[in-house]
């Protein structure tokens, strides 16, 4: 129960089927928005799921620390660089898996090893390139993309945006406590909030293509790469623009491969 008391959006979450949830969590069809088989997916990549699952029971409006290495890992990017991965990666490609934006940067989930592998295919497809070519290289383009694997964990946005949650439980927001810093909290444990407030929160933290089922399809380090230097190659400025799709369907899931 929320401290209005009534029914926080997570209070059954266990006993709803996809459809009851996201009729109560009212995202349905919406890319941005996180389905039940979702949220589940995400919290076991830590070591006590159902401990996450309370806290979104709670604070549906709270981001997360979650440990990488396990369920996913996280290749991080520069906002622009990002997005124009994401473009290749959907007009071009197989589509992506879920995507976050936190603090200006772009999050792409990847499959568990590719942090590991990604930054040495990088490396060999430009020392390769530049032999052959006696050029720049294919990824003389791309800027360090950070790499979370195994040891690391990184901060996912809330499964509502935090005006969502305002509006269902405006007692519960309202007396949100300062968090542990995201870079050092343990994992499963509330990221604090680095705007300060629920606009600032979903300036900061937001998902582009949500997880929206329990065994999500993720990109490989090959995947990656590839996206990588096409994205690299390509001088269009991206199609979506980080101030003006705030909320928004950004990209059609249903066309995934």
């Amino acid at each position: 129960m929320s401290r209005t008391g009534n029914p926080s959006l997570l209070d059954r979450l266990d006993g709803l089927d996809d459809l009851a949830f996201d009729a109560v969590a009212g995202r349905r069809g919406d890319a941005s928005g996180v389905t039940a088989d979702g949220a589940a997916w995400l919290a076991s990549a830590g070591p006590y799921p159902r401990s996450t699952l309370a806290l979104w029971r709670e604070r549906p409006d709270a981001p997360v620390v979650l440990p990488c290495g396990t369920a996913f890992d996280i290749v991080n990017a520069p906002a622009i660089f990002g997005r124009r991965m994401l473009d290749r990666l959907w007009e071009e490609g197989p589509g992506s898996g879920p995507v976050a934006v936190h603090r200006g940067r772009v999050l792409l989930f990847a499959a568990p090893g590719t942090a590991h592998r990604l930054p040495s295919l990088l490396e060999w497809e430009e020392w390769c390139s530049r032999g052959r070519d006696e050029g720049d290289g294919r990824t003389g383009g791309v800027p360090p993309l950070l790499c979370h694997g195994k040891g690391d964990a990184v901060t996912v946005p809330a499964l509502v945006p935090p005006a969502a949650a305002l509006d269902r439980a405006p007692a519960a927001v309202a007396d949100r406590t300062s968090a542990a810093a995201p870079d050092r909290a343990p994992a499963g444990a509330p990221a604090q909030d680095p705007a300060g407030g629920p606009d600032g929160a979903r300036s900061a933290s937001r998902w582009l293509v949500a997880p929206d089922t329990r065994c999500p399809w993720l990109p490989g380090p090959e995947v990656l790469l590839w996206a990588a230097v096409r994205a690299a190659r390509s001088t269009v400025r991206p199609s979506i623009s980080p101030r003006d799709d705030q909320g928004a369907k950004v990209y059609d899931v249903s066309r995934r491969r």
